[in-house]
């Protein structure tokens, strides 16, 4: 979590993208000490979603297409709560 004055916080953000409507993005990225190609990325950021587009976001993907499935991690979670096994027995019971 960011501190309030932090350069990239919410109200960092919002006054980086205020000298950015009457200045170069490379120029104020300079002054806040930040790379141009992070201060492009708020700036289209704030463009596309507004304001809503300069809080953080997740880093988790949006989609594992590898998660193991849903009746697979019930069976999982079923055999540790019952009979307590550990990772390597639930391994062999889970394997065809």
């Amino acid at each position: 979590m960011t501190h309030a004055n932090a350069p990239l916080s919410v109200e960092g953000c919002r006054r980086f993208i205020e000298r950015c409507k009457t200045r170069p993005i490379a120029h104020v990225a300079a002054e806040m000490g930040i790379s141009r190609a992070c201060a492009s990325k708020w700036v289209n950021r704030w463009r596309k979603h507004g304001d809503i587009g300069l809080l953080d976001r997740s880093s988790t993907r949006h989609h594992q297409p590898s998660a193991t499935s849903a009746d697979i991690t019930q069976r999982i979670e079923a055999m540790r709560r019952e009979h307590k096994w550990p990772t390597s027995r639930i391994t062999f019971e889970c394997d065809p």
